[in-house]
């Protein structure tokens, strides 16, 4: 039986942040049953920023209650702003942000970002680079014309995305719209970064499922080049056929894409 739409006010009810970090994060392994999927994502993300030059203000849109992503752009950003529909999610880093003893630990992860960059032993310098960059954690919905409003942001010169828009929208017409509304936080020229699973109709969190928009390779990147994108880069990573009963996604996609000056 296909499952229907999880919308934002079930997220709100029904995701448990801690659980998802815990099942999915707790490891920069990251689960067992998803595979590689997350060192996928960890050594790409560090191998674009060390690569590139720096950014004055990185968004992160849907970051969810995960820092990884942030983790990996500190070094090579000025400011980071973090986006999220979910209040719980924003609440999660808040807690991280202020050092309680409560609130999830990220070095397991940070450890191994600094050892892709070459210095494992710099991960108590990193998370506190990382809590300094943070100036603003949003709330973001991908479905408004302006996703972070009422904030009004400057346009920023790198937009990151993971495992966001394929949650959030309910088909393929909302997503396209998602990314022109995401895409005008993002200036002429700004850099994309993009991390989405292809083919994957849920995943799961505790013992609740959430949906997730099937799609594949070519729907991603005919939708980019129409929201005025020129794709850079694309690297892939193919589940291997295991038993995995918490998503059943065929493949992850990173890719990098830069916004047209016309746009």
């Amino acid at each position: 039986m296909e499952l229907s739409f999880t919308d934002g006010n079930y997220y709100e009810k029904k995701f448990d942040s801690r659980i998802y970090l815990e099942t999915y994060y707790a490891s920069p392994l990251g689960n067992r049953m998803e595979n590689d999927f997350l060192p996928f994502v960890l050594k790409n993300l560090v191998k674009v920023f060390s690569g590139d030059s720096r950014f004055h203000t990185l968004l992160e849109i849907g970051c969810g209650p995960c820092l990884h992503c942030a983790l990996c752009a500190t070094e090579y950003v000025e400011e980071l702003v973090l986006s999220d529909y979910a209040s719980n999610n924003r609440q999660e880093i808040e807690q991280w942000l202020q050092n309680d003893p409560r609130a999830f630990d990220w070095s397991p992860v940070a450890k191994f970002v600094c050892e892709l960059e070459g210095n494992r032993e710099k991960w108590p310098e990193k998370e506190k680079k990382l809590r300094d960059c943070i100036k603003q954690i949003l709330k973001c919905d991908v479905h408004q014309n302006n996703p972070l409003h009422p904030v009004e942001l400057e346009p920023v010169d790198c937009l990151m995305t993971s495992l966001c828009l394929e949650a959030a929208c309910k088909d393929e017409a909302a997503y396209c719209s998602a990314v022109r509304n995401v895409t005008s936080l993002l200036k002429p020229g700004g850099k994309l970064i993009v991390v989405s699973v292809l083919n994957e109709t849920f995943y799961t969190v505790d013992k609740y499922k959430f949906s997730c928009l099937k799609f594949d390779q070519a729907f991603l990147e005919k939708t980019l080049k129409e929201a005025g994108y020129e794709i850079e880069q694309v690297e892939m990573f193919i589940a291997p056929k295991t038993i995995n009963t918490i998503s059943d996604y065929e493949a992850a996609i990173f890719l990098v894409a830069r916004k047209s000056v016309l746009s």
